[in-house]
């Protein structure tokens, strides 16, 4: 294993695959499997300054515009009535169907390996 990411959140999602995309060896390590992407009680992607950095993320085939793709229910262009610095783009989604399409995204995803686990020590070796 070249890389092991811990958690299962955003981050760690992307973390994990952009790992592996590279060509690293790499582990997930989450608490619970089914758990993996799911969202807050506000289930949205995007917004002034996040939709800024999903655009970024998703230029590097990043997964979260994928996903949200597949599980968006609603998608709007915040302030579209000012200029274009301050517009962003917001979709809401079905939290059960970017949790379970997330998942299998990274199930699927060659070079990474999901684990289930709670991670308390790292241990190197050098």
């Amino acid at each position: 294993v070249d890389v092991v990411v811990v958690g299962g959140g955003h981050a760690g999602c992307e973390a994990a695959a952009a790992a592996a995309r590279s060509g690293a060896r790499t582990v997930l390590v989450t608490q619970r499997l089914d758990t993996i992407g799911e969202m807050s009680c506000n289930p949205s992607i995007g917004g002034i300054g996040k939709g800024q950095l999903v655009r970024e993320v998703d230029a590097l085939d990043g997964l979260m515009g994928r996903i949200i793709d597949k599980a968006g229910i609603h998608f709007r262009m915040l302030n579209r009535r000012k200029g274009p610095a301050v517009q962003g783009p917001r979709a809401q989604a079905d939290r059960d169907i970017y949790r379970e399409a997330m998942l299998s995204e990274l199930q699927s995803y060659p070079g990474l390996e999901l684990f289930e686990a709670s991670v308390e020590d790292l241990l190197l070796d050098e």
